[in-house]
């Protein structure tokens, strides 16, 4: 018997349940990818990232700056990301310049150091000169959580004093409407040129801002290279030109959650009002309101609509009294509260207890775990300034302020390999039980699995600068004539021994 026949065969002779099975099988699907009465409105789209940007970036953008103009948890949502990913501050440079042995060259660190510093000024580092390099972190980071994306322009006209500024733009610079395909064969596309590579070669800046078309007349386009704009946002899609708001998951419901609140607040105060209704079978005239606008005495024919403590009124014959009083805010209100913010708490990527400021009911272990895993998503942002933002800028200053003859005391011929030797100490945190962590910390370090580097930098601190700090302190005290050190585990100041004659 061939195999064709046998498998003919034993196809016709299979039980009735298990041809029904085999059926059933071959016809299954993806339940998500499934259209019925449950999910016929549930269609999704096919678009590209760009084309879905272009319908609806504009609205977007404006929805996202109502709510953190007006909502409370979307101002302290962007209070968080400055606060977390910038910090009081912001991500500090430190120098890793090696000398010809391998050693920490301690006077050219201190060089640059000294120079960036000075750069980072107000009156240097932005083309406005009124805001320092702080500030320009803290703007351009609100600006990203809020609008999704930030434009910064390279100045490097020269100025008497430097020739390196930073100039902050709203992403409103580039028009969402500015699409074309030019002659040479690129296209722009929502205002950023680009070639078929998707390689980025221009932005088409506007000279003004376009809510200020009011006041300036028309807006002109001017084309600035790429290499002169730094245009940040977290691409979520391949080929993606433009940046998204990070709360656009979260507009809806934080809005809904607004008006929900704004609702229930009126309702409760016009429950608290406890107002009624006179009632009548004949609907006569509500004698009451007319006699207290004329100033005249009360009949009997008058109803009461004003009630004094400890007083009683009969009501005339044939009129009742409906009381009207709403009960707000429901008994559901808290938890209908929280569950809303805990949804848009997991669109923000923030933990429930923190952007509502609700400490009830939690314990050291859930809120721990909560804080490590936002911790990790603002490491993440802060990854992301210092590969985007922070390593871009101190390149371009240190070619810069080198061709100006600021950096004069550092050899050209090394700008490229030892001084670009740098990293970037964002800010770090300290937990709530310090004595855990310190004890913890000094194990690791014991065992081998740490360095003092790694302990400092956890929290946000440059171990070389610990070490500075401490030689400085060391030297204050023996000025003064005293001794700093530790005596069984416990910090001692004391004066030195006097030698008796």
């Amino acid at each position: 018997m061939g195999l064709l026949s046998f498998f003919k065969k034993e196809t016709k002779t299979a039980h009735p349940h298990m041809r029904g099975r085999v059926k059933t099988a071959a016809a299954r699907n993806f339940a998500a990818g499934e259209i019925d009465r449950l999910t016929a409105s549930f269609t999704g789209s096919y678009l590209s990232i760009n084309q879905e940007l272009r319908r609806s970036l504009v609205l977007m953008r404006k929805r996202s700056r109502e709510l953190c103009a007006n909502n409370d948890y979307a101002r302290k949502f962007l209070k968080l990301v400055k606060a977390n990913v910038i910090g009081p501050q912001g991500i500090k440079l430190q120098a890793q310049f090696l000398n010809d042995r391998g050693e920490m060259d301690l006077s050219d660190i201190e060089f640059v150091e000294s120079k960036w510093r000075n750069w980072a000024k107000p009156d240097k580092a932005s083309a406005c000169r009124t805001l320092s390099w702080l500030d320009i972190q803290n703007l351009v980071v609100e600006t990203l959580a809020r609008d999704g994306e930030v434009l910064i322009q390279k100045i490097k006209k020269p100025r008497t004093d430097s020739v390196f500024r930073l100039r902050v733009l709203e992403c409103d610079h580039l028009d969402v409407t500015h699409n074309e395909t030019l002659k040479n064969g690129r296209r722009i596309e929502m205002g950023v040129e680009v070639n078929e590579d998707g390689e980025r070669l221009a932005y088409w800046i506007s000279d003004r801002h376009p809510g200020d078309t009011g006041q300036y007349g028309d807006i002109r386009r001017r084309r600035i290279p790429a290499d002169q704009i730094i245009h940040l946002f977290i691409p979520e899609r391949a080929g993606q030109l433009r940046g998204v708001p990070w709360m656009h998951s979260a507009i809806l419901r934080l809005n809904m959650l607004g008006k929900y609140e704004e609702a229930e607040l009126v309702a409760a105060r016009v429950g608290a009002s406890k107002m009624g209704f006179f009632t009548s079978a004949d609907g006569d005239e509500f004698g009451a309101d007319d006699a207290a606008s004329t100033g005249r005495e009360y009949d009997d024919h008058d109803l009461i609509s004003q009630a004094e403590p400890g007083t009683f009124h009969q009501l005339p014959e044939g009129v009742n009294f409906s009381s009207f009083d709403p009960q707000h805010p429901t008994a559901a209100f808290p938890d209908f509260t929280k569950a809303v913010l805990r949804g848009a708490s997991s669109g923000l990527n923030v933990s429930y207890n923190t952007l509502a400021n609700d400490l009830e009911g939690v314990n050291f272990s859930s809120i721990r775990s909560g804080v490590l895993e936002e911790r990790e998503h603002w490491r993440m942002l802060q990854g992301f300034l210092v590969e985007h933002l922070h390593d871009p800028i101190y390149h371009e200053w240190l070619e810069e302020e080198n061709i100006s003859g600021q950096l004069t005391a550092l050899p050209p011929s090394r700008l490229d390999t030892k001084f670009k030797a740098i990293k970037w100490q964002p800010r770090g945190w300290s937990w709530v039980d310090p004595l855990k962590d310190v004890k913890a910390s000094a194990d690791e370090f014991s065992l081998g699995t740490i360095s003092l580097t790694e302990i400092c930098a956890a929290k946000g601190k440059d171990f070389g600068d610990v070490l500075k700090q401490t030689r400085a302190d060391l030297d204050l005290a023996k000025s003064y004539g005293l001794t700093v050190g530790v005596v069984n585990g416990q910090l001692e100041i004391k004066e030195p021994e006097q030698n008796e004659s």
